[in-house]
């Protein structure tokens, strides 16, 4: 291919792109520097209630160097940015949107046939801008440099801990009954110590083993245990298998050098030590609310859930603020910067204490994650639609 004809195939590309307008880019401009203030100021207090005061503390009890506590409130930073960008994109919608109807600019251009519709869609497509930034930040950026923070901490304080429970590991797993009355208990594992490759004092109490007749099952002692992953199987050894009949009596009772069990790797993955939530991705999220499944700790299962959605829900939630105060803002008024701060930090307020609400009842199993995740949300979209119509007529 030509530079002629490259070129003039760029510029055919370029013709069927839309192009902004001139009241496109000016409205972008205006919208920049509110959000990037909101930016500076949502994340300063976030970060200060959350990460600063305690960290400040630390550093003056512990004597911490000056440009450790300095790298650590920089790597905390990601994970306050993540919530400030609803609350920046509200915020710098609705204060240039009233300051556009303040100075009469809004009256200007309808009266030259833009309809407010019209006049919102830099808001908007600047909303989902920000909904993918928000995304990328939270997914890659936030979990990682949060966990490095952790790490750093705990290293200047002393306090690193292995990536793995040491002891006291317990897994409880349950399937559904046959009658269909609720979950039964299958199996009860128990391991006393853990040195990340071999488990010791172990007990397994299993009820999977049943005959028809007697309902036998069987209780598995072993000083040992490792995971064969060649072989997807457990190991144990130096151990005692007690064949237990429905009265109580032990009716076998075999002992073993060293005995291959097909059990679930569950409680290898349950002596991982996990990560907490703001230092998970979706993916691992997802990854470790499978190992969550198998134990039937359904309490901890909803509440991953909940957490999932919520990553999901909290990008997209610049969309809805970006609507919610662009309808707020072009309403006919003349409101100062101050009122309009005021009036987002009341939206922002009820966003998130609904959210609170609907995220405490989905633990406790009254609704779905889904429902807590996405209706804060759909109740904002409905509200922000609403409001640009009556503005509309």
């Amino acid at each position: 291919m030509t530079t002629s004809t490259a070129f003039n195939f760029t510029q055919k590309i370029g013709r069927w792109l839309p192009h902004p307008s001139i009241m496109d880019r000016y409205i972008a401009r205006e919208l920049t520097f509110p959000f990037l203030f909101g930016v500076g100021a949502f994340s300063s207090i976030g970060v200060s209630i959350g990460a600063l005061f305690e960290l400040i503390r630390k550093a003056t009890e512990y004597g911490l160097p000056a440009a450790l506590v300095f790298e650590v409130f920089l790597l905390s930073l990601p994970e306050f940015v993540v919530l400030a960008f609803p609350m920046s994109t509200l915020l710098a919608s609705m204060m240039t949107f009233s300051r556009l109807s303040s100075d009469s600019e809004l009256i200007a251009l309808r009266g030259c046939g833009v309809s407010v519709k019209r006049i919102v869609v830099p808001a908007v497509l600047l909303s989902l801008l920000i909904t993918g930034i928000s995304f990328s930040v939270q997914e890659v950026v936030a979990p990682a440099s949060t966990q490095r923070a952790k790490l750093l901490l705990a290293r200047a304080l002393d306090e690193e801990k292995p990536p793995f429970r040491e002891g006291n590991i317990t897994f409880q797993q349950e399937q559904p009954a046959e009658d269909g009355s609720g979950d039964e208990l299958v199996r009860f594992f128990h391991a006393r110590t853990f040195d990340g490759t071999t488990m010791g004092g172990i007990t397994v109490v299993d009820f999977s083993q049943e005959e028809a007749e007697d309902g036998l099952k069987q209780i598995i002692n072993a000083d040992t245990a490792t995971w064969d992953f060649s072989r997807n199987l457990w190991v144990f050894t130096d151990g005692t298998i007690y064949a237990v009949s429905p009265d109580g009596s032990f009716r076998q009772i075999i002992r073993f050098d060293q005995q291959d069990l097909q059990l679930p790797r569950t409680p290898l993955d349950l002596a991982q030590r996990p990560k907490r939530q703001e230092e998970m991705n979706i993916a691992e999220s997802k990854d470790y609310l499978e190992i969550l499944r198998q134990t039937g700790d359904e309490r901890a299962v909803r509440k991953l859930r909940v957490a999932i959605q919520n990553k999901y829900s909290v990008p997209f939630a610049c969309v809805v603020f970006g609507l919610v105060g662009s309808a707020v803002g072009i309403r006919p008024q003349r409101t100062g910067k101050a009122t309009s701060f005021g009036i987002s930090i009341v939206i922002i307020f009820g966003y998130y204490v609904l959210s609170f609400v609907l995220s405490a009842m989905a633990e406790s199993g009254i609704i779905s994650p889904f429902v807590s995740g996405w209706l804060p949300l759909g109740l904002g979209l409905g509200a922000g639609v609403f409001l640009l119509a009556k503005t509309s007529r």
